[in-house]
């Protein structure tokens, strides 16, 4: 199990050249899994081109080429910028999954699936019982992640779970190489994959659906369909030393350093204290309202780690809530009409 440096839902696209499978199909999914739907796979090509046009990650790179020669430069990542992806309205349109049928007049599913091989986006090929040869070749060659049998009894059923399963491992292979990165410096915990079994079972416990890469102080930043948002503050013993140290070179309360030293405390000094979750003396004797008691987790190594309201001030915009995109799709009914 791997964690992303950063997850939120986007669309599964569901192609078919039956319309009124296609109704069918869509309507049975489940509401928190967006879906759009084409009969026609020319148009369906042509959108697949269109809507995959986006910015990569949007995260300054230096190059250090004063200190290194050119062939080996120091790399410095702004982690900051990851969790601006939560403004963007756009995210939750960005196509992840593609569930095709094989069996259509234009183009089959896996001539489909090949047209559209250098998309980053997961294919799930739904074929008939006859085709499940064709579907392994499919496979085989790369072409398709998974295919599903239409007459199978739990076919729908799998079909979600795949869907979710497809859209966690398109977040994970986006930013593979970032990730692998930053796990070498001060987020370890991506490498974790204790911590990533943690991170799910937050999702499940709080109703998260979706997560961004936090710094200053590390940890993750969730925001459930409303947009509130919860940070996980996340530190090791390096950083919880690194916290008293602060804290102790800014006269802090020696209350506060006793706790600190005893890992009784997990602090988040917010940025209006601070700017780097740290403490300040502006803080002073409240310190107590910017701390939590840390939960312990075994992993890769100890991690301490505690849950934070994040108040949206914090943010450089607010997000945008995934229920008001759900909402802009399917306009609530006015009871009163």
């Amino acid at each position: 199990m791997r964690l992303p440096i950063f997850a939120h839902p986007t669309t599964t696209v569901l192609v078919d050249d039956s319309d009124s499978f296609l109704k069918s199909l869509s309507f049975q999914l489940d509401p928190m899994l967006p879906s759009k739907t084409f009969h026609d796979t020319t148009m369906a090509l042509d959108w697949f081109t269109a809507s995959t046009r986006r910015a990569d990650l949007p995260l300054h790179v230096n190059f250090d080429i004063l200190n290194q020669t050119p062939d080996q430069p120091n790399v410095a990542v702004d982690v900051r910028r990851i969790h601006d992806l939560c403004a963007s309205p756009h995210r939750f349109t960005i196509p992840s999954v593609l569930v095709v049928d094989y069996s259509m007049p234009q183009m089959n599913g896996v001539e489909f699936c090949r047209a559209i091989e250098y998309l980053p986006c997961k294919k799930i090929l739904f074929t008939g019982a006859a085709d499940e040869k064709i579907a392994v070749n499919a496979f085989n060659e790369g072409l398709i992640d998974r295919f599903i049998r239409k007459s199978d009894d739990d076919a729908l059923d799998r079909l979600e779970l795949e869907i979710l399963a497809m859209q966690r491992a398109f977040f994970v292979d986006q930013a593979e190489t970032l990730r692998d990165l930053l796990a070498l410096h001060d987020y370890s915990f991506l490498r974790c994959n204790t911590m990533a079994g943690l991170v799910r079972e937050l999702y499940l416990k709080h109703g998260f659906v979706e997560h961004y890469l936090h710094s200053s102080p590390t940890g993750i930043l969730f925001f459930d369909k409303h947009g509130r948002g919860t940070l996980m503050v996340i530190e090791t013993e390096q950083g919880m030393h690194a916290q008293y140290e602060v804290a102790r070179d800014n006269e802090a309360p020696q209350s506060l350093l006793t706790a600190l030293q005893e890992r009784r405390v997990l602090p988040f000094f917010p940025p209006a204290e601070a700017g780097d979750g740290m403490y300040s003396n502006a803080a002073g004797e409240q310190w107590h309202r910017y701390c939590c008691a840390p939960q312990v987790l075994q992993g890769r190594e100890r991690y301490y780690w505690a849950l934070f309201e994040f108040p949206g001030h914090h943010l450089q915009s607010p997000a945008y809530p995934f229920s008001e995109f759900l909402n802009s799709r399917h306009p609530p009914c006015d009871l009163a009409a």
